[in-house]
């Protein structure tokens, strides 16, 4: 009855395993994958459209330097005491900037410094979005290695129960032995229905990071190889110089002094030339000509204060930028040798871990061939094997660990994602 029970539920498993294998999932490398993301990824979508509004707000600042040309074209009756006026007009006016004590010209050079923040801002994300998406690809290709791994483990835990049953039958073998291997085959099935649900959910994490709107089935094809394994210790002051954050704060810190140039600048009168031709008439088209041409200053006299707040705000913005400024150097130095050491641990580990496996799976298969002879008994034999099942699942782990570190490293080092 145990043996018909066993061949079925093997059946059942061979056949869910077949389907798997005609499931038409997409396969990607990781060179599809950043491109897809590139394109599609709200983040960057959303921070490239940032940039492109501190452009026309650049554009906005500047045209304060040009000429401000108007025109007019009138048309108007009236009526009083049963008499009717008609007046019609059309003139062109301008007004053109003199001097603000080169508030204009300072407020157009923080939006540029502005713009040079959003692309840093734009390069931030493009980090971010690289070590999400290069996550999710290790997860999938992690949940797929361990779908492999599992259905081995289900193979082992089988063979072991079909010996322990021809022991248990033939009297060798007592039935709490039989009771553990059928457990133990129990737990792998589970380890089974669980890696294939781990591997829908990080084949969403993976489609989102893509920009795709709907999840379809997905197979990532690559590797556990570090690449940028970064054996030899950088000099971390200069990496840390590229650091998007940082270069985000040095950009709004020039942005702050030239805006405290600009609160400065509202000290002084703001001198405005103005001119202006027209026509008017009472009938169309008018023919009596009119021109001006004019020269206007304008000064504050008393706001309340107001001009010196703004010039202490400013300053104090600068001061708050430089000290962020300062203080984000310091972490990014720390960040990238944590980072460093972490991956030099997880490259070193994968070593460790794959010599354990291999010394393990020996120690497998001699450890069988001496219970099968009678030669181990059951309790050590079993430890034998759960170590087998262990050494399997830690070494998948260390490998993932490195690949994740790795891109821990990268990020660390402000590479976007065209980093390929």
């Amino acid at each position: 009855m145990r043996l018909k029970f066993l061949q079925i539920s093997i059946f059942i498993l061979a056949i869910g395993c077949f389907n798997k294998s005609l499931s038409a999932d997409e396969v990607l490398t990781w060179g599809e994958c950043i491109k897809e993301a590139a394109k599609n990824h709200p983040d960057l979508i959303a921070a490239q459209e940032e940039v492109k509004q501190s452009e026309a707000a650049k554009q906005q600042t500047a045209s304060g330097l040009f000429p401000q040309i108007t025109s007019s074209l009138s048309a108007q009756t009236s009526q009083s005491s049963g008499q009717e006026t008609n007046t019609y007009g059309y003139g062109v006016s301008g007004t053109q900037l003199l001097f603000d004590g080169n508030k204009t010209i300072n407020n157009l050079k923080a939006s540029v410094e502005n713009i040079v923040a959003a692309k840093q801002g734009f390069r931030f994300t493009s980090t971010s979005v690289r070590f999400r998406l290069r996550s999710a690809f290790i997860d999938l290709l992690k949940a797929q290695e361990m779908l492999r791994i599992t259905e081995e483990i289900y193979n082992i835990r089988r063979g072991n129960l079909e010996l322990i049953v021809l022991r248990y039958e033939s009297g060798l073998e007592h039935k709490g032995a039989l009771l553990t291997a059928e457990a133990d085959l129990a737990d792998a099935q589970y380890g089974i229905s669980q890696t294939k649900r781990a591997v829908v959910v990080a084949q969403r994490e993976l489609v989102k990071e893509m920009g795709r709107k709907q999840l379809t089935p997905l197979y990532a094809q690559g590797d556990f190889q570090v690449k940028d394994s970064a054996s030899k210790e950088p000099d971390f002051e200069l990496l840390a110089k590229n650091n998007s954050s940082l270069q985000q704060l040095i950009a709004q810190k020039r942005s702050a002094e030239f805006s405290l140039r600009s609160a400065y600048a509202n000290f002084y009168p703001e001198i405005t030339g103005s001119a202006g031709a027209n026509r008017s008439g009472d009938h169309w088209s008018p023919r009596d000509k009119q021109w001006d041409l004019g020269v206007s200053l304008s000064l504050p006299l008393f706001e309340g204060g107001l001009r010196t707040a703004q010039v202490s705000e400013a300053r104090a913005l600068v001061r708050q930028l430089e000290e962020n400024q300062r203080s984000a150097l310091d972490s990014a130095i720390l960040t990238l040798q944590q980072n460093w050491v972490i991956l030099q641990d997880a490259i070193e580990n994968v070593s460790v871990q794959n010599k354990t496996l291999i010394a393990t799976q020996e120690r497998s298969k001699i450890a069988q061939a001496q219970y099968s002879i009678g030669f181990v008994d059951f309790d050590n034999w079993t430890i034998i094997e759960d170590n087998l099942v262990k050494a399997k699942r830690n070494y998948l782990n260390a490998q993932e660990a490195a690949l994740l570190a790795e891109a821990k490293w990268i990020q660390a080092k402000g590479e976007t994602i065209e980093y390929e």
